[in-house]
Formats: C-alpha cells, structure tokens, sequence
C-alpha cells in the first residue's frame, strides 16, 4: 500500500485539527528534562509544541508516512532535542520514556488492549500516556466513508485486509478500566464534542480526505479513488442537505494516565 498521507490535504483545516491537542496537551505535566515520544506525529509542528510544552530535553516524533516527515524535517532541524524518525506505532516499543503522547494516531492501531500496555510499559517511574482518538464513527461523514468503501465497486479483494478504526476505538470508560488496570494512579477519560463552522457539506468532504480516507485513497489508487470520491459525495449531500454554513459536531475522546 502507498503513502498515500497528503500534508496540504492535511493542514486545510489545521486550525480545527489543533484544538483537541491544545486540550489533550493541557491535561499533560511538564516532564522538566525528560523524554517525550509524540506517536503519529503528522507534519511535526505541533510535535515542536509539544517539546517545548513540556520543558523536554528530548522529543521523538514517530510517524509511518514519509511525505509528512518530510515536512516535519525543518523542525528537527530548528529545535534543539526533537528528532524524527519513521516507524509503525502499533510496533513501537521502548522505554524510560517520560511522556507518550499519541493525537488522533491510535485509532489506526487495532487491539488497544494490548497496545495500551505496550505504551503503558515504555514508561520511565512517575511516566505519563496521553492520547486522543476519534469518535465520530456514528456521523454521516465516517459511516457513509465506510458503506461506500463496502459497495461493490470499491470493495477490497478477498483477503485483503483494510484498517477499521471503528472497531479499534473503545468507550471512554473503558479506556479508564484498562487505564486503571495498567496501575495508573492518575487519570482523566473524557468524550468532547468539537463544534467546527464548516462553509458547506462539500467542505466535509475535504476534511476526511485529509484524514479518515487516505487509506481508502492509498488502497483504491487514484482513478478508483476519484470515482469513489463522486460516490461518497453524493451520498454526503443526499444525508445531510446542501447546509451552508454546516455545523460539524466531531466527538473525540482524551485519555491521560500517570503511573507510579
């Protein structure tokens, strides 16, 4: 499968991208000196933020797409202890690292059971996860995503395996259970809605190019993919109406854990 990661596609909506790292970021301490893993890291400029938020003395930004390191490349270059690296985060594994910080990057991981623990014990004493993970399977924009990918046309082969975040995300309560079990002595799980004024439905269809359709998009090339494109579109439309402006309720969940 290519890379099929498209950073301008991407940053179109930085802005609204940005705000539940601001809050997940805030639920962080400062590591003062330590190390930081930041899991999916994207183009880097908020992995840059995060460094500095923080007070580390160093910051690893992980993230399997090569065009998106490449943009993130110059950050490495301008600030002192961030580095990046290329790496599959439902493999990554280390240790004595102070701060594992993963923003809309694990709902491409299945097993999150076994994935918490993994990060859980990659943790220095005193360590602290902090994650955040879409939940927006329920909305038009993701199930009709889906529903298409299914239809006959954009189906995958017999065999081939296919990423559902949908089934990889669980409840927040029980990222509290695992989180609890894990022996956290700290924690917050919480589901937030984010509200963003979007100028029309078609400008949803630009979102989740950016983001839930790259693999969709990575899977089907890009003849298929335009075609699957006029197919999701329509069926867009035909759900929810030409709104113009249209308010897109995104639910997302933000999980923190220290242990001792």
């Amino acid at each position: 499968m290519s890379d099929a990661w498209d950073p301008a596609q991407y940053q179109r909506f930085a802005a609204e991208r940005r705000q539940p790292f601001d809050d997940l970021r805030s639920m962080c301490m400062p590591v003062n000196g330590g190390r930081v893993v930041d899991l999916g890291c994207g183009t880097g400029e908020l992995t840059a933020e995060l460094h500095r938020g923080m007070a580390a003395a160093e910051t690893i930004g992980v993230d399997r797409s090569e065009a998106m390191l490449t943009e993130a490349a110059r950050f490495g270059e301008e600030v002192p202890g961030l580095r990046f690296e290329l790496g599959d985060i439902g493999e990554w594994a280390s240790s004595g690292i102070d701060l594992v910080f993963a923003n809309a990057s694990l709902h491409w991981v299945p097993g999150h059971e076994t994935l918490l623990a993994r990060l859980r014990f990659s943790l220095a004493p005193g360590g602290q996860l902090a994650f955040q993970v879409p939940a927006a399977f329920g909305h038009p924009s993701h199930f009709l995503a889906a529903a298409v990918a299914a239809e006959r046309e954009f189906a995958p082969s017999p065999g081939e395996t296919t990423a559902d975040p949908a089934a990889a995300v669980l409840t927040p309560a029980r990222y509290a259970e695992l989180l609890y079990a894990l022996g956290a002595v700290q924690q917050s799980a919480r589901l937030q809605v984010y509200g963003h004024v979007l100028p029309s439905v078609e400008s949803v269809v630009e979102w989740v190019r950016g983001s839930t359709l790259t693999p969709i998009r990575a899977r089907l090339g890009e003849e298929r993919f335009e075609a699957y494109l006029v197919r999701y579109r329509e069926r867009l439309l035909a759900e929810l109406g030409q709104q113009r402006p249209y308010f897109y309720a995104f639910s997302r969940i933000l999980c923190w854990a220290r242990f001792p």
